[in-house]
């Protein structure tokens, strides 16, 4: 319903407000924002070429293309009438928007989406994800001291963030339904959320993730230089938000969270993180291009090497299973082409009504807003062009995507903006639409604390994704700035 609004209030806004734009004559035409293509010149006038000024009608009359650039204005003749254009464009107009949205976007992310469903399935068929929930297994149980030991939730649960872990969202949620229902069963106030479930779904909010394949696939269709080269600020600021909510929710619920395995686990994780990043700021910008593109890189083709490396190892497993590797790959890769299927009209439709959104100016005034708010306390515009994405994240995934691809469209991909948005993208859940499924499919209506907590969490991820972007990439001299 939320996004149903939003989405009906960005087309109802956008052409209102363009409508008030052309009756004030502010624009002199609107067919811009129909047909027009990002960064055209804006019509603002027409003459006919005898109410000019003798100095510019012989001007454009004498120039080879009749075009002839005054100021800020450009002047030139089509059909006899002298047309002004100035300024730019903000966006492709709604028609150009479509097919741009199919050819330029949902295609490339098909391809990759396909590629990285394979190697996931990959992971199931050779139990490999099963293999890493057990792994994980023996530090949860200190993060959850009020469930018995052996309890079916726990194995759910550490499926549930193994899953997340590598990418596998797909597999998560039916993971973290099954955990919620089953810690239901230890919970003796059925319509209020237990400790377990807050500290469950906190954790599951703050989405820890080795392999981001979705927003790989993202910068991948946005033509970036290198797509896996926020691999590893996404890594750690999802990390951050993690140890986050651990330490809020344990504070909370008085957990001892200095049980031995749990220490060092978290404390090997951020000693490696701490180092990495002191390594990576004494670079300068040559180094630190040089040596994050191939750190991230080379942690993305080791996965994959692994991956592959496990399953013929595993070659077996496929077997039992009346398959094989290859058979396994396809039948992942057709699965990634049904989400490429399933999420191609909320690309569409949200990327459509942004782009009417930018083009009747009322992105701007609220970037000029936001600007302005932060400039105050010296913030960069090209932290602010990307906080539209952290804003809406914690609201709507598929509003927080349109204005991710918006901004790679209108930034670039490799852009500060860009790459910053694309961490806020990955280290932050849907916190509304998620608490709602998973308290609802168990009819808790007393959440707690919990909203309060996933929206602190998502606030911690946005500082963390901030600094850890401007650490791993360096603001450029100037970039186009919110207006």
């Amino acid at each position: 319903m939320a996004l149903s609004r939003f989405w009906v209030a960005l087309f109802l806004c956008s052409i209102a407000y363009l409508l008030i734009q052309l009756f004030s004559g502010r624009f002199y035409s609107i067919e811009f924002a129909v047909s027009g293509k990002k960064d055209d010149p804006l019509l603002q006038r027409e003459y006919y070429i005898d109410k000019l000024p003798p100095e510019l009608q012989s001007s454009l009359q004498s120039a080879p293309d009749h075009k002839v650039t005054v100021g800020k204005e450009k002047y030139a003749i089509d059909n006899g009438v002298v047309k002004v254009y100035a300024g730019k464009q903000a966006a492709d107009g709604v028609v150009p928007q479509c097919k741009n949205t199919l050819f330029d976007t949902l295609l490339p992310l098909i391809a990759y989406l396909a590629f990285f469903s394979g190697l996931m399935q990959l992971l199931i068929d050779s139990g490999a994800a099963e293999r890493v929930a057990k792994l994980l297994s023996p530090i949860f149980v200190h993060v959850f001291p009020e469930v018995p030991r052996g309890h079916p939730s726990i194995s759910y649960m550490t499926l549930n963030f193994a899953a997340n872990f590598l990418g596998l969202d797909s597999a998560a949620t039916p993971f973290g339904l099954k955990a919620m229902k089953s810690l239901q069963e230890l919970n003796e106030q059925k319509d209020r959320a237990s400790n377990p479930q807050i500290m469950f779904m906190c954790l599951h909010a703050a989405g820890l993730t080795l392999l981001p394949t979705s927003i790989i696939g993202y910068r991948a269709a946005a033509h970036a230089r290198n797509p896996a080269d926020v691999m590893l600020p996404c890594i750690i600021t999802s990390f951050i938000g993690t140890v986050a909510a651990l330490v809020i929710v344990g504070i909370r619920q008085r957990i001892n969270l200095f049980k031995a395995g749990l220490v060092i686990a978290i404390g090997g994780i951020a000693a490696v993180i701490a180092v990495l990043l002191v390594y990576i700021t004494r670079l300068d910008l040559i180094g630190k291009s040089y040596f994050t593109g191939n750190l991230s890189s080379a942690v993305l083709l080791g996965l994959i090497f692994a991956i592959f490396g496990y399953s013929l190892l595993r070659e077996k497993q496929f077997a039992a299973k009346d398959t094989t590797i290859f058979k396994s790959f396809v039948e992942g890769a057709y699965n990634g082409l049904a989400v490429g299927r399933i999420i191609f009209p909320y690309i569409l439709g949200m990327l459509v009504a942004i782009s009417l959104f930018r083009n009747s100016g009322l992105f701007e005034m609220f970037s000029a807003a936001l600007a302005r708010t932060f400039r105050a306390v010296h913030v960069s515009d090209q932290i602010v062009n990307a906080l539209p994405i952290a804003i809406l994240r914690p609201f709507n995934s598929a509003g927080s995507r349109g204005f991710l691809l918006d901004a790679m469209s209108t930034y670039g991909a490799d852009s500060f903006a860009g790459r910053l948005g694309c961490v806020f993208q990955c280290a932050a859940e849907t916190t509304f639409y998620v608490l709602a499924m998973y308290f609802g499919s168990v009819q808790i209506k007393n959440t707690r604390y919990a909203l309060s907590t996933m929206l602190l969490v998502d606030l911690i991820c946005v500082f963390a994704a901030v600094f850890v972007s401007l650490a791993f990439f360096p603001l450029a001299a100037s970039v186009p700035a919110a207006h």
